[in-house]
This record gives C-alpha cells, sequence and structure tokens, in this order.
C-alpha cells in the first residue's frame, strides 16, 4: 500500500521555522520525484518544492527560494522542506505528493507545478505563521 505521511507542521511567529517531513513507503523510492503544495483556505493549491530522489534535482516557487530547502533521504524515503523566515501568507495546509519522474527529470521543469500529475498524496499538515 502506498502511503505518505506529513508531519512537521504547528504554530509559528513570523520569522521563525519549521521543517516539514514527507515519510513515504510502498514504492520504490528512486522511482519517483515529492513535491510540496500548500494551501490556504479560499485560495488554490500552490506548488511550493519539489525533489526528484534519483538525482536530487530540485525546484522552488518563487515564494520559496531563498527561505525554504528541499532534501530527501532515501535510505529513509523521507523527504524535508525546511522553512525559514516564515511570513503570514506562508500560513496553509502542507501536502507532500508524489510522481513517477522520467529518465530525464529535467523534463518535469516546464511541469512540476502541475498538481493534478501527482499520483500520491499524503494527508496534509497545518502550517500556522502568527505576526
Amino acid at each position: 500500500e502506498v502511503q505518505l505521511q506529513a508531519s512537521g507542521g504547528g504554530l509559528v511567529q513570523a520569522g521563525g521555522s519549521l521543517t516539514l517531513s514527507c515519510a513515504a513507503s510502498g514504492f520504490t523510492f528512486d522511482d519517483y520525484a515529492i513535491a510540496w503544495f500548500r494551501q490556504a483556505p479560499g485560495k488554490e493549491r500552490e506548488a511550493v518544492s519539489f525533489i526528484a530522489n534519483s538525482d536530487g534535482t530540485t525546484y522552488y516557487a518563487d515564494s520559496a527560494k531563498g527561505r525554504f530547502t528541499i532534501a530527501s533521504d532515501n535510505a529513509k524515503n523521507t523527504v524535508a522542506l525546511r522553512m525559514n523566515s516564515l511570513k503570514s501568507e506562508d500560513t496553509a495546509v502542507y501536502y507532500c505528493a508524489a510522481l513517477r519522474r522520467p529518465v530525464d527529470t529535467s523534463q518535469l521543469l516546464p511541469l512540476w507545478k502541475i498538481w493534478t500529475l501527482y499520483r500520491y498524496w499524503g494527508q496534509g499538515t497545518q502550517v500556522t505563521v502568527s505576526s
């Protein structure tokens, strides 16, 4: 059974940090790429960051560049999202999602933000940033 388990959310003050974790099971980790999405109340789902577990290729949304860092631990089948300098606008439910990667992961550069391409989803973890 495929499972993605997101954790690490919480309440933090603006300027603070959080690290989210996504634990994956039930599929070959290297064959997939993992992304983090977020959705705030009344807003559309938004891509935050992406990593290809096979070669470490990473992408970031403009809102995350310079503040967030994504990393995978292939030995533990986990992906972490380190979020620094948090802002109130980062408040949302954060989801991790997995898609089966092509051999050439660079093909995903124009596609990684399209949430409908992701086959598996975690349950979400709430991040609340107080100003």
